[in-house]
């Protein structure tokens, strides 16, 4: 069985990916990884599996539902018990132990007034949100990660410990929920700023 760690990188912010990605590869993670994120970590040189690769499927649907793909999930959700890991195995899917998700200020949509209705629709983010939430209830195993600020202290512990701590992991889970449930306001608070009749914004 391969005992590679993986990592899945997908970021709005890309503050600090590189060195993140660069700082894994070092300590034996394989990285999977998205879109822009996959670009600028294939630009720095480093080796990086894009998930289209990974789940053995093109982007379809125009990408709307890659992270969504139970391949990934399972990685992310994958328990030390229950025979998980043997399902995995079957599935050929790989435990996911680093989730690494920061989410687009949907709070700056309203603003720009150039955008109609259906542009800030297809603007959600339903897979990063859901990929943050799925590593954030499984913290006793994996760690969550939203902010570039935390990237230097995982990679300590990874190198010191080998991994994060269970402690570090709940409090990442907890910012996790907490980044999650800020955008999800920030979503009701622009979308509400539209008319459905007109498509447009209505306030100024």
């Amino acid at each position: 069985m391969d005992k590679t760690r993986y990592a899945l990188l997908s970021v709005s912010n890309k503050k600090g990916i590189e060195t993140l990605a660069r700082g894994l590869v070092d300590l034996g993670f394989g990285i999977l990884s998205t879109g822009g994120t996959a670009d600028a970590i294939a630009i720095a040189g480093l080796p990086v599996t894009r998930l289209e690769e990974y789940i053995g499927e093109q982007i379809i649907m125009e990408g709307r539902i890659q992270t969504m793909h139970p391949k990934i999930h399972m990685g992310i959700l994958a328990q030390d018990q229950g025979g998980h890991f043997a399902e995995l195995e079957k599935m050929q899917a790989k435990p996911i132990d680093l989730v690494v998700v920061n989410l687009y200020p949907y709070e700056y949509v309203a603003k720009d007034h150039s955008l109609d209705l259906d542009d800030a629709i297809e603007m959600l983010d339903l897979g990063g949100a859901a990929l943050l939430r799925s590593a954030a209830r499984n913290f006793r195993r994996v760690t969550a990660v939203v902010d570039p600020d935390d990237y230097e202290t995982v990679l300590w512990h990874i190198a010191k410990n080998d991994q994060v701590s269970e402690s570090l992991r709940f409090e990442m889970a907890v910012k996790a929920f907490a980044h999650t449930a800020r955008y999800d306001a920030a979503v009701v608070s622009s979308l509400s700023e539209f008319d459905i009749e007109t498509g447009k914004i209505t306030t100024e």
